[in-house]
């Protein structure tokens, strides 16, 4: 019955639908998805520049520079997106107290993002790296769990922050 009178009112009023990444919540949480995407954030650019280092470009290098730049954008909001849930659903009170930068941390990351998204410069990409591991190290700091830096083991080969699970 109840059913029946909620599925009548939303027809007539039509209610906006409702979406999270994880109302329960899981308590999964790891900024390696994150450290990822900036890393292909970064090797998108450097693919972006080999092209730009043409003499002229071909069709299929105009069709290869359009994924490149769409996969750019769609891993850079990937970070963004990775790091706001981390930020919004794990962190409390107790994290804050453990890294009280951590809102001035996650605000630059979503601005290098967003310059990530809006430009082919890698500077930004390796600057959103950076913020990125420095959010990794500080969600390691609130789990107790050391870490330590190592050059990533593909393209674009750079420093990323890893916990030391042994």
């Amino acid at each position: 019955m109840l059913h029946k009178i909620l599925a009548t009112l939303d027809k007539s009023i039509n209610f906006e639908t409702a979406s999270a990444h994880c109302d329960v919540p899981c308590g999964i949480y790891d900024p390696s998805t994150a450290q990822i995407a900036a890393l292909t954030v970064i090797r998108m650019l450097d693919q972006i520049k080999e092209l730009a280092d043409k003499d002229s470009l071909t069709i299929a290098d105009h069709a290869k520079l359009s994924r490149l730049v769409a996969q750019k954008e769609e891993h850079a909001e990937v970070v963004k997106k990775e790091v706001r849930i981390t930020w919004g659903d794990y962190f409390k009170q107790p994290q804050f107290d453990q890294v009280p930068g951590i809102h001035e941390l996650v605000h630059n990351i979503m601005l290098t993002g967003s310059k990530c998204r809006q430009t082919i410069d890698q500077e930004n990409g390796l600057a959103l790296l950076k913020l990125v591991n420095e959010f990794a190290e500080a969600f390691w700091k609130t789990k107790g769990v050391e870490t330590y830096t190592a050059t990533c083991p593909y393209p674009p080969a750079q420093q990323v922050v890893y916990p030391k699970l042994g």
